[in-house]
C-alpha cells in the first residue's frame, strides 16, 4: 500500500564525497532510521530530473553542500505517518525546493521525512504522476507567467518571448503563455525541436545564435514580456530588445552566471528585471501558482512534455540532460 511505512531498507540515490572537491553518485539502499528527524514521512511515488539535479548527480556542479545527500529537488507521494494535525495519513502532497538536494535530502529516495510547511497539497486536478510530470520547472513557469500577468502585461502589448524552450521551464510557459492568449516566441538551438514547441502553442521559432552574442545597450523594441532560462549574453540580448516598460523573468542559468548588459534598458525604457526564485517562494504565492497550474494546464499538453523513466535510470538521464539532450521533462 502507497500509505504504509517501509518494512526493511529501500533504495535512494545518495551524493557522496569523492575527495579533492569532487562528488560521486549511486543508488543505495537505506533505511528510515537514516532519514532526517522531520515531522512527515512520505512513501515518494515520483521524482523529476532538473539541469540542477543532472550537475549535483554528475558531480559537474557544486550543488550539494552537505555530504552525503539524497538528490532529487522535488518529490510527489502520500504521507505514511505524521507527527502534526496539518497532514494526515494518505494524504497526497508535493514539495520543491526549500534546500532539497542542497542541504536537505531530496526526493531521489522511495521514503522521505519533510518539514510540513515544505509541503502542497496535491491539486485534485493532478495525479502524482502528473504532479511531478510538472514538478519544480512546471511549477517555476507559471511562477514566471504571473510576474508577467502581475506587471500588467496583455497580450495585445505585443509577443512574449520564452529562451531556452525546448527544456521544462521553457515548454511549460509557451503552453502557459498561449493558453492565456499570448503571442509566444520560442528561442531554442534544436532545429528538431520546432514542431513540439508549435504544438505547444508557440507561434514563431528564433535561433539561441540569434540571442546568445554581444548586444548593444539598447536594441529595436521587439518583445512585450519574455521569460529568460539561459542568463549571460542571451539575457542581456533579450533586456535590450524589450519593449518599453516590458518585463523579463529571469529563472535559470545554462548559458552562465554573468550578465553583459547595461543599465540603459532600465533607465530608458522603464524595463523590469523580475528574478524568478522558486527555491523559497513564500507557501501563498507557490499555493497560487499551484492553483493556477490546475485550471491552465491542459492534460494532454502536458502528457507530451514528460515521460517516466525508471529509478534506475537516473545516472545516465543526468548525463543527458546537462548535455542538454532532453526535450521537456
Amino acid at each position: 500500500s502507497p500509505a504504509d511505512p517501509p518494512s526493511g531498507p529501500f533504495h535512494a540515490l545518495l551524493v557522496e564525497d569523492a575527495g579533492n572537491r569532487k562528488t560521486k553518485s549511486s543508488i543505495q539502499q537505506i533505511t528510515v532510521d537514516d532519514l532526517p528527524p522531520n515531522d512527515v514521512l512520505i512513501k515518494v511515488a515520483y521524482s523529476s530530473l532538473n539541469y540542477k539535479d543532472g550537475l549535483a548527480i554528475t558531480g559537474k556542479g557544486r550543488i550539494c553542500r552537505r555530504l552525503p545527500m539524497v538528490g532529487g529537488i522535488d518529490l510527489a507521494g502520500t504521507v505514511v505517518e505524521s507527527q502534526t494535525s496539518q497532514f494526515q495519513k494518505g494524504d497526497q502532497v508535493l514539495v520543491n525546493g526549500f534546500g532539497l538536494s542542497e542541504t536537505q535530502w531530496g526526493g531521489y529516495s522511495e521514503y522521505a521525512k519533510m518539514k510540513p510547511e515544505w509541503l502542497v497539497s496535491v491539486p485534485e486536478a493532478f495525479s502524482l504522476e502528473q504532479a511531478m510530470g510538472i514538478g519544480v520547472a512546471g511549477y517555476t513557469s507559471m511562477l514566471c507567467v504571473n510576474a508577467i500577468r502581475d506587471h500588467g502585461i496583455k497580450p495585445e502589448d505585443g509577443p512574449v518571448l520564452v529562451t531556452g524552450a525546448s527544456g521544462g521551464v521553457g515548454s511549460v510557459a509557451i503552453h502557459l503563455l498561449s493558453k492565456l492568449g499570448y503571442d509566444v516566441e520560442a528561442s531554442t538551438g534544436r532545429t528538431t525541436t520546432h514542431d513540439y514547441l508549435k504544438s505547444l502553442g508557440a507561434s514563431s521559432c528564433l535561433d539561441r545564435n540569434d540571442l546568445d552574442r554581444d548586444a548593444k545597450p539598447l536594441e529595436k523594441e521587439v518583445w512585450a514580456a519574455a521569460v529568460d532560462t539561459v542568463g549571460s549574453k542571451t539575457l542581456a540580448s533579450v533586456l535590450a530588445q524589450t519593449k518599453y516598460g516590458g518585463l523579463v523573468a529571469a529563472c535559470g542559468l545554462v548559458g552562465g552566471m554573468d550578465l553583459p548588459s547595461s543599465v540603459a534598458p532600465f533607465i530608458l525604457r522603464g524595463v523590469a528585471l523580475q528574478g524568478i526564485d522558486s527555491a523559497m517562494a513564500p507557501m501563498a504565492k507557490r499555493e497560487r501558482a499551484w492553483k493556477d497550474l490546475a485550471e491552465l494546464l491542459d492534460p494532454k499538453v502536458l502528457g507530451e512534455i514528460y515521460k517516466v523513466e525508471p529509478f534506475s535510470q537516473l545516472p545516465t538521464l543526468a548525463d543527458q540532460i546537462v548535455q542538454g539532450q532532453i526535450q521537456g521533462r
